[in-house]
């Protein structure tokens, strides 16, 4: 039986294959749609397992927000040329949409999540086949609060999530997934950074300070006014607002609302920092 551009096509969208590799697929199994699925699925197992060593420092970052709840998903691949192609972000997406529309919180549960009959693995294992790279889910972080945000940066690289415990513009709440971004805190206030951060500042405070001459009975007291500018550099609520340095973020969101603040944020990046 020959093998139709019907059918072609319809396996394509089934899988997410090439036209070449579903037109093969279909030629090998006859025409049986469950038979070529096996096959495409099959290869793409193979050229995994081949790759496994093969480092995907590549790759595409899509974030969403709806209804309280946000997510940010990134997959990868070995090759920019992979990253950009129109197949591989829209599989991102898929993923992406599965995540925010079954708020799924593990990356277990976005995995096993089905898209036309076939799991997320399976696809990106397909989609590894069509590409012979090396693929994987690299990331995926949720927030969850009153009002959500996601921001992606041009590009694809880079994107972040935030969840504020009020409601309000769009606009407004957009800013502080941009300054997520742009600015790359470690925590939203001095509260939340981890103790063995904080230990390791004060140490290398310590040791600029005698490196730079200062008396022993100083050196505390420089490294507590060094980690101060830290928490001001690297905590969100400290950090100078990128739309107006005359204000730090919590200035900023107070200027909205006196009660108004960020209780989560989660932000990736697949460039190198």
């Amino acid at each position: 039986m020959a093998v139709t551009l019907a059918d072609i096509s319809k396996l394509r969208t089934m899988t997410g294959a090439g036209m070449m590799d579903c037109k093969n697929a279909l030629t090998e199994a006859n025409n049986d749609f469950e038979k070529a699925i096996e096959i495409i699925r099959k290869k793409g197992k193979a050229i995994a397992a081949k790759r496994s060593d093969r480092e995907a420092a590549q790759g595409c970052v899509l974030a969403a927000a709806k209804d309280g709840f946000a997510a940010i998903v990134a997959i990868k691949c070995e090759t920019d040329f992979v990253a950009k192609n129109a197949d591989f972000i829209a599989l991102t997406q898929q993923a992406l949409d599965c995540a925010v529309a079954g708020k799924i919180t593990s990356t277990d549960a976005l995995l096993a999540a089905q898209v036309n009959g076939r799991s997320i693995a399976d696809l990106i294992t397909d989609r590894s086949g069509v590409t012979g790279e090396k693929m994987e889910l690299g990331y995926f972080e949720t927030v969850q609060g009153a009002q959500t945000v996601a921001y992606i940066h041009p590009g694809n690289m880079l994107a972040s999530i935030v969840a504020l415990n009020e409601v309000i513009d769009e606009k407004e709440a957009r800013t502080v997934a941009m300054q997520v971004a742009a600015s790359a805190p470690v925590a939203i206030n001095r509260e939340g950074v981890p103790a063995k951060m904080i230990e390791t500042e004060l140490e290398v405070g310590k040791e600029k300070a005698r490196a730079e001459g200062k008396p022993e009975a100083m050196l505390d007291k420089i490294a507590q006014g060094r980690l101060n500018k830290f928490f001001q550099e690297s905590t969100l609520l400290e950090q100078e607002f990128i739309m107006d340095n005359k204000l730090n973020v919590k200035s900023y969101l107070q200027s909205i609302s006196k009660t108004l603040t960020v209780s989560d944020f989660k932000r990736v990046t697949l460039n190198q920092e």
